[in-house]
């Protein structure tokens, strides 16, 4: 059995298919499968079940997949991982209600587990907890849509909220299903919150500086949406009152034309040498997750994967 077996259990050949051919249509594309991927990896550092930990990783990434489904709505997204999204193929109202539905089909599978009755009320704590908190992060994020005056501080909030709490959470999520220590648990969250931060910085990058036919999304579309990221904050903080003058108005602006918009953001960011900022701070935060990672007491054979899939997640390009 794998993650697809489990996916195609929940969603084929199931009435009405309005409902669940959407959400098949999402889960089985190809994709990073980091979420499940985190949750087995930290069973196995704590020398947990697999076939637990596969059920368990299963629901992060339908809850994972939940949360792009209506984040596409938001945006006004065509496409995600180089395919139709959903609300695009379909419409608005059936992706609000196949995400929906794939939320209540996430926790199920946390029940379909075979774990202690303590250890699955733990489960589906911080799985809630994660749910709300990657609630409370887009909310943020939406806020900063019509703020004037986003800092680098409340940014960093906004990811871990919306991005980080979900990788720790699934690490977390493995440690207890595998019975490891309270301290244990509270350590690898944490190296999941660093390492978070660190996916997320490096997404932003990725939407400005990758090979687009690689990523599966239009190149800039964080500038094209205004989004304030770390990039922009950075350069409002190091910009010439010109160039501040510049970004502020671009970043005001809805209307004209894009690739003109994007060649000036652009010009001003490579002047102010932000892709290589940018880049620091992320590695500063791989850093801190390694060094959290080491103080697990475990012998480093045994951290040897998770160390290989941190520095993957660094290096990626999609």
């Amino acid at each position: 059995m794998n993650l697809e077996d489990i996916f195609l259990a929940s969603t084929h050949g199931k009435e009405p298919k309005q409902l669940y051919q959407p959400i098949e249509y999402v889960i089985m594309q190809p994709g990073k499968r980091v979420r499940p991927r985190l949750v087995q990896l930290s069973a196995e550092l704590f020398d947990g079940d697999p076939t637990c930990a596969l059920y368990i990783g299963a629901a992060f990434e339908m809850l994972h997949n939940f949360t792009l489904i209506h984040d596409d709505i938001m945006d006004k997204a065509p496409i995600r991982r180089g395919k139709e999204t959903v609300y695009k193929k379909w419409n608005s109202n059936i992706a609000i209600l196949s995400g929906d539905a794939l939320a209540n089909m996430a926790l199920q599978q946390i029940l379909n587990a075979d774990m202690e009755c303590e250890a699955r009320f733990k489960v589906i704590d911080i799985f809630i907890k994660t749910s709300l908190e990657v609630c409370e992060g887009q909310q943020y994020d939406l806020n900063f849509e019509t703020s004037d005056h986003v800092t680098i501080e409340e940014y960093l909030k906004m990811i871990r909220l919306k991005t980080a709490v979900m990788l720790a959470g699934c690490l977390k999520a493995g440690a207890i299903l595998s019975g490891a220590s309270a301290e244990d648990q509270e350590t690898i969250y944490k190296f999941g919150i660093d390492l978070g931060i660190a996916f997320q910085l490096k997404d932003d990058l990725l939407d400005l500086y990758a090979d687009h036919e690689v990523f599966g999304k239009k190149k800039g579309m964080d500038i094209q949406d205004n989004k304030k990221t770390y990039l922009y904050l950075q350069a409002l903080e190091d910009a010439s009152p010109e160039q501040h003058k510049e970004l502020k108005t671009l970043f005001a602006s809805d209307s004209g034309n894009f690739n003109e918009k994007l060649s000036r953001v652009m010009a001003i960011y490579e002047s102010l040498r932000i892709k290589e900022k940018i880049e620091a701070v992320a590695d500063g935060y791989i850093e801190n997750a390694l060094s959290t990672l080491e103080a697990i007491n475990l012998p480093s054979s045994k951290k040897e994967n998770l160390k290989e899939m941190t520095l993957q997640l660094c290096k990626r390009t999609k």
